[in-house]
């Protein structure tokens, strides 16, 4: 057996069918991966160090090698990564437009509450309820600007993560092989 080499992450199935999303409607070629498939190849590529080159090997019966399907899995894996990292670019997209929409509201009511608050302020200087009003209209108007905070500040970067983590993938070399027969 081949030794492994750093970055690549091994993949042993006895009918290459078992690597695909069967619950996909298109045919093979158009297919994705299995989502348990995904999830262990991301795994380990995680743990490779961002500076190593990743490599995916699929290692089958030798019978299953020749077969259409085990010809065309590395641009099936290709694909899949590539469609991947695209929906993580469009799910950031997404994201910051509802931050976006998010911090215009939160600005408006900030903004308003402000003024609600400095005029009750200005209409009843001596009243203390009129400052509790107004110290509660601050912070009203301060969690209304929390989820775009929470967005600008941490929601992207575990997609911005996934993106890199999936271009790398959808890079790396796949190779197809026999595996040895077992004893």
């Amino acid at each position: 057996m081949p030794k492994r080499r750093k970055g690549q992450i091994d993949l042993r199935v006895d009918d290459p069918q078992q690597l695909l999303d069967m619950l996909d409607p298109f045919p093979f070629r158009e297919r994705g991966l299995d989502g348990e498939v995904d999830e262990y190849i991301c795994e380990h590529a995680g743990e490779v160090p961002p500076d190593t080159p990743l490599a995916i090997a699929i290692h089958l019966p030798a019978a299953q090698t020749d077969g259409l399907l085990a010809q065309n899995l590395p641009g099936i894996v290709r694909q899949h990564f590539q469609q991947q990292a695209e929906r993580r670019g469009n799910e950031l997209s997404r994201l910051f437009a509802q931050g976006r929409k998010a911090l215009v509201i939160g600005l408006i009511v900030l903004g308003l509450c402000l003024l609600v608050g400095q005029s009750l302020v200005n209409l009843f200087p001596d009243s203390r309820l009129a400052g509790v009003i107004m110290e509660g209209l601050v912070i009203l108007g301060w969690v209304a600007n929390w989820r775009p905070m929470e967005i600008f500040l941490f929601d992207w970067w575990p997609l911005v993560q996934e993106r890199r983590l999936y271009r790398r993938l959808a890079k790396a070399p796949v190779r197809v092989a026999a595996q040895p027969p077992a004893h």
